[in-house]
């Protein structure tokens, strides 16, 4: 049976709290079918943990493919919360948390609820890097170096430069549009991810060129 066919099985219900945006609809089924080659869907209570969870559109889609793995969504302003709930209520599979708030620009120590190192087998971020600071892009690998098990995976989703290119012209108006809006935006070059993430133990795995000019990247926790 196709992914798409599944999909018709597995969402049942629908909650008038949830909230859908046009582009999670657009790249939900690429991200899962990126996701669903790259992590063990075998093993029992391995943990993913979302940054950024926005709605819960994209924890609300991912989460009943995967049932071996619970999803713990994250997010840093309160007025997604009811949506994320309403996304992890109605969850068929049951394997979503409850979401809980995390400044990314924070150690994680410092987070709502402390997070113990190396207690994640998996990471997910989707278009955050962009409308963010710098810092948060940081701190986003800082947590990915203290809390994912060693041979963890970290995966972002996005608009990415490579090697100082940025294409093609949608991407350059939209990295431009977003430095308009505030200066301390814009479209992340992967070689300054690339160290960043050596400082914290972290390495690029895979690069996956995805629909609408995004990418979808993988990094591992050495």
């Amino acid at each position: 049976m196709s992914l798409t066919k599944r999909l018709l099985h597995i969402f049942p219900r629908c909650s008038a709290a949830k909230v859908t945006h046009t582009s999670g609809d657009r790249n939900s089924l690429p991200i899962a079918q990126a996701l669903l080659t790259q992590v063990d869907r075998s093993t029992p209570n391995l943990q993913l943990l979302e940054i950024a969870s926005g709605s819960g559109q994209h924890v609300g889609f991912l989460a009943p493919l995967m049932p071996n793995i619970i999803f713990q969504p994250t997010e840093h302003l309160g007025v997604h919360f009811d949506s994320i709930v309403a996304y992890a209520d109605d969850c068929p599979t049951g394997n979503i948390r409850a979401p809980f708030h995390a400044d990314i620009s924070r150690d994680p120590k410092e987070w709502e609820i402390p997070q113990a190192p190396g207690s994640y087998d998996y990471m997910f971020n989707c278009n955050m890097m962009h409308i963010s600071p710098w810092i948060c892009s940081i701190g986003l690998f800082r947590a990915a170096g203290q809390l994912l098990k060693r041979g963890g995976k970290m995966f972002t989703y996005g608009p990415y430069a490579e090697n100082r290119f940025l294409g093609p012209q949608s991407n350059l108006d939209f990295d431009l549009s977003l430095r308009e809006r505030n200066p301390n935006w814009g479209v992340r070059d992967i070689m300054d991810l690339n160290v960043v993430a050596a400082e914290t133990g972290m390495k690029l795995d895979k690069i996956l060129e995805m629909p609408a000019n995004n990418k979808f990247l993988t990094w591992v926790k050495l």
